[in-house]
């Protein structure tokens, strides 16, 4: 890879569902907080009005997380865990992964491979 592909930024985009009362968020590209962040959170401000009180985050394609981008997963989770509910990452890939040691947000966020692994124990 060229270097100056490492450095283009590819535009977080997300989709959300909600399935068996749990906010599903799939979120690929870049997510370095900015404008991108705000939305995440008004998704999760609505659900949780909706009295949804778990949240998977499917981050299987998120290619980069920056400082910001952290800083929205913990918002995301404590606006959850404030009303009782979780927050769980899906997937995330090597470097994501090496991410939530180094930063010890492993002990934090739960890590779960399916969906299915939190929407059967939920009911």
């Amino acid at each position: 890879m060229q270097e100056a592909e490492l450095r283009k930024q590819e535009i977080m985009n997300f989709n959300q569902e909600i399935k068996s009362n749990t906010l599903i968020l799939h979120i690929s590209g870049d997510l370095i907080g900015e404008d991108n962040g705000v939305h995440l959170v008004e998704a999760v401000k609505e659900a949780i009005s909706h009295k949804v009180m778990t949240c998977i985050i499917d981050i299987s394609e998120l290619r980069y997380i920056n400082s910001s981008g952290i800083g929205v997963l913990i918002t995301l989770l404590t606006k959850f865990r404030n009303k009782g509910g979780e927050v769980y990452l899906m997937r995330p890939s090597e470097s994501v992964k090496k991410l939530l040691v180094i930063t010890k947000l492993n002990a934090i966020f739960q890590v779960i491979q399916s969906e299915e692994e939190i929407i059967k124990t939920a009911h």
